[in-house]
């Protein structure tokens, strides 16, 4: 565009406006649109697929411009936000009627996918994090907040790998990150393309400014009755957070003091962990059903739906907190009558917390007031519930509860009982609140009345049949007469506006009646958004109640839900221990059994410790259900750790501190790594921090590369398991190496398992029955039949395959080594016994060898342990 001086002052005033949001979209409003310029309306034009026009078409450089509704700019707005893109919100802060010149204008809130309040742009049951990450190495700084609920929270770890765990975990669709670790940034958020990057000056997260942020905002003179005094670089990270949202024109008065949290207070699941055992996103129905989420989400509100993700995120670790959930989940399952007078109660309670975010905000309509009204009345029903319960944790919240009738009754006062969208279209406030606003109302209702009085007695007067009262808002109320018949038309009447087929006309006292009934409206509206704005105002003294019950709720919510889900899926209350056991006799697995008819899904028993059965080494076909196992496994530790019920008909489950799981692998060719570097890299992830007290599932460890090199691995792997901190870890693993089978005669605590099959007439029936013992076939060839491969393959496979066992039971020494051994004998006059007295041992150990079972690998093993104790004997007889 050419220079400033050549442009209207409306644009001077766009530069100038846009110049101090460069990296966002600009949402102009000029009367009732909001029209976007330049590069900002050719991108938004692109995303909304909405018409791309020009400003001064016939000028030299026209300006590109688009524009959209104002009454609909919410939906425009989501979707430029969801594509990634901040949104300012630019508005007419004065009366364009009033003013005399250009309407000043300013920007009034900038949306960013972190900073979302309106509640048909988020999911009721998800929380919308904003996190902020800074730090060195040795320790990094976490902090996240929900804008639209109040959550605040900050932790602090050691290790970047354990920082990218906790962001994983958080899921947070905005981080903001220092300037100075741009390079890192995209690698600190991992491979999760949804989380937005908003790069700041270094200055943001100064740990002293971070402090005094805190301090102002929460109106203390130190930290330490937060418990966060500590923390450094958390710290600076909330203290970024805080001034983040207000420069981005929100308020900050409904969060709460932050949080803080360590690591080791729950159990942690890694990025991979929270993807294989799809927790919250199936990659068969591509989206929340199918889900872990999916099968436990009974709750009957908003807060409950948030509470239930943030448990399965963080299970607990200890077992009295388990235990103090599991029997508030048992009362209400054997208590079915209480349980859905409670759940009757919750389901018509709306978001409490972000009904209080928008009250902050200034966003909040009439109808949120009377979505919270009606909620509050339900808090008596759920009050009475919990003061039938007897567990702990039940009767701890019944202690703490907060009906809060006196803030239902404060909006009972004022507000309708259904009032309108808001004051400009319709009634909010109740008759009998104000006086003036009553006098008010009763002349815009009879406005309707007293003109059609007047149209009649205009008629009565003039004769004229066909006269007609009417109003626009260009020319006001007007008398319209047909032209035929103005020659009846009383002296009094002044001519307003000539029409082709008509004249109108005003009289004295119409031009009255119109003063005192527009007043009189604008008058209504400034009243009615009066006592609305003072209500607002009075309900958030109470901001703190209404937070606190709201949390209550989320909880209850949950044990409701885990109560009712345990009941209709017939889940038994599981037996935590701390003596490293787990015992599941007919355990199911959750996701799966529910998309099968019912009674189909076969269950099947494990039983784990860290005496006999540490690690189980599992064998079968492809098919047979061994990943269906491992994953049901890890799936009911994992539910119990909850406080959940779990799919079994007994269940004897030891706390866990970590779920490790290398399940299937794929290719990341955006940070080039292979399949098999991102199996091997997930794999040293788990022998680096592995502790005797996690769960290990490893599906087919090694099978990304050559047969040797994956059983070598393999093996290498469920050995240092076997021996990890001379404890050992609980691990399943999955195999097609058979070869691995041998590792129960080798270690102690490795037992072997297949997944049972049927073969008759060269076809295979799979019972996906757990049984004792390895496999003695793969069945390959006969998983490829039914797959469908051509009939001509299928043979052709078989009889390769007969060639390829042939020759390794027929094993041929090599030449070389046939050559050597020649050369040997022909200098060696006198063969010397091969065993003397002393190695009679040797002798034994190598007769009583089965060679005909005995695999390369094996064989390899054997040889090294032969040598190992040679140079034993060797170094004793010197």
């Amino acid at each position: 565009m050419g220079s400033t001086e050549k442009m209207t002052p409306m644009m001077k005033q766009y530069i100038e406006i846009k110049s101090q949001y460069p990296d966002a979209l600009l949402l102009y409003r000029m009367g009732d649109f909001y029209e976007l310029f330049m590069e900002d309306a050719v991108t938004a034009s692109r995303i909304l697929n909405i018409a791309l026009t020009t400003r001064d078409k016939n000028s030299e450089n026209p300006v590109p411009m688009c524009g959209v509704p104002h009454h609909a700019a919410d939906t425009y707005i989501s979707k430029l936000v969801a594509a990634g893109y901040k949104v300012a919100i630019c508005e007419q802060v004065e009366d364009p009627q009033k003013s005399r010149g250009l309407v000043e204008r300013t920007v009034t809130r900038v949306i960013t996918p972190g900073l979302i309040l309106e509640e048909h742009n988020l999911d009721a049951k998800l929380p919308n994090y904003l996190a902020a990450i800074a730090g060195t190495d040795g320790t990094w700084g976490l902090a996240w907040t929900d804008i639209s609920t109040g959550e605040f929270r900050i932790s602090e770890v050691n290790k970047i790998d354990e920082l990218k765990e906790e962001i994983s975990r958080i899921s947070p669709r905005e981080a903001l990150i220092p300037q100075s670790l741009e390079t890192a940034g995209y690698e600190l958020v991992g491979q999760d393309s949804r989380v937005a990057l908003e790069f700041l000056t270094d200055d943001y997260f100064d740990i002293s400014e971070g402090e005094k942020e805190l301090q102002k905002l929460f109106s203390v003179h130190s930290l330490e009755g937060f418990g966060i005094h500590k923390y450094s670089w958390a710290i600076g990270c909330a203290g970024a957070i805080v001034r983040y949202i207000r420069d981005n024109h929100l308020p900050l008065n409904h969060l709460r003091p932050p949080l803080p949290y360590h690591r080791s207070d729950y159990m942690i699941l890694d990025e991979t962990t929270i993807r294989n055992l799809e927790l919250f996103y199936s990659q068969s129905f591509q989206g929340k059903k199918g889900s872990l989420f999916h099968v436990l989400d009974s709750t009957s509100t908003p807060m409950g739906g948030r509470t239930l993700q943030q448990w399965i995120r963080y299970p607990l670790t200890l077992k009295n907190q388990i235990n103090r959930r599991l029997k508030a989940v048992e009362e209400l399952f054997s208590d079915q009558e209480i349980n859905d007078k409670l759940t009757s109660a919750l389901k018509n309670i709306s978001d409490l917390e972000r009904i209080l975010s928008r009250l902050t905000a200034g966003t909040a309509t009439p109808r949120d007031l009377a979505s919270l009204r009606k909620s509050l009345r339900c808090l008596p029903a759920v009050e009475d519930c919990l003061s039938k319960c007897r567990s702990a944790l039940l009767t701890d919240i019944n202690s703490q509860w907060d009906s809060l009738q006196d803030v239902a009754d404060s909006i009972d006062d004022i507000l309708l009982e259904d009032p309108a969208v808001n004051w400009s279209t319709g009634y909010v406030i109740k008759d009998g609140v104000d006086e003036e606003l009553d006098r008010c109302r009763r002349l815009s209702r009879d406005t309707r009345s007293w003109l059609v009085e007047y149209e009649q007695k205009q008629r009565d007067i003039t004769g004229i049949a066909s006269l007609k009262v009417k109003y626009n808002r260009v020319f006001g109320y007007f008398i319209e007469v047909p032209r035929s018949q103005v020659q009846k038309v009383p002296d009094y009447y002044h001519r307003k506006q000539t029409l082709v087929n008509a004249e109108r006309y005003f009289t004295d006292e119409l031009k009255a009646f119109e003063v005192e009934a527009l007043h009189a409206e604008e008058r209504r509206v400034q009243l009615e958004r009066m006592w609305f704005e003072r209500l607002c105002e009075s309900i958030l003294q109470h901001k703190e109640r209404i937070q606190k019950t709201a949390e209550l709720i989320g909880i209850i919510d949950c044990i409701a839900s885990f109560a009712e889900v345990s009941r209709v899926n017939n889940y038994v209350k599981p037996n935590i221990n701390e003596d490293g056991l787990i015992d599941i006799k007919e355990g199911r697995h959750p996701i799966l059994e529910k998309m099968l008819p019912p009674g189909t899904f076969i269950p099947n028993d494990v039983y784990l410790d860290m005496d006999s059965h540490q690690i189980l080494v599992i064998t079968g076909p492809n098919m047979a259900g061994k990943s269906t196992i491992l994953r049901q496994i890890a799936l009911i530790v994992l539910m119990a750790h909850l406080g959940c019920f779990v799919p079994a008909r007994s269940a004897r489950i030891c706390t866990v501190d970590r779920i490790f799981t290398r399940i299937g692998a794929a290719d990341d060719l955006a940070r080039g790594r292979s399949t098999f570097m991102v199996e091997m890299q997930e794999t040293a992830h788990i022998l680096h921090n592995a502790t005797p007290k996690s769960l290990v599932i490893l599906d087919e460890i090694g099978r990304g590369t050559s047969t040797y090199d994956g059983v070598s691995i393999a093996w290498a792997v469920v050995e240092h398991l076997h021996n990890l901190y001379g404890k050992g870890v609980k691990t399943l693993c999955a195999t097609h190496y058979h070869e691995l089978t041998e590792l129960a005669d080798i270690l102690e605590r490795v037992r072997n398992f297949n997944v049972a099959v049927r073969e008759r007439d060269q076809k295979i029936v799979f019972l996906h029955k757990l049984v004792e013992g390895g496999a003695n076939k793969s069945y390959g060839i006969h998983v490829a039949r039914l797959a469908g491969l051509p009939e001509a393959v299928v043979q052709r496979a078989g009889e390769k395959l007969q060639e390829l066992e042939n020759a390794s039971s027929g094993y041929e020494i090599p030449k070389r080594v046939k050559v050597a051994r020649r050369k040997r004998e022909k200098h060696v006059g006198l063969q010397l016994p091969l065993f003397t007295s002393s190695n009679e041992w040797l002798k034994r150990e190598i007769l009583s060898l089965d060679l005909d079972r005995t695999t390369p690998l094996m064989a390899l093993q054997i040889l090294y342990a032969l040598q190992r104790k040679l140079k034993i004997q060797e170094s004793a007889e010197s």
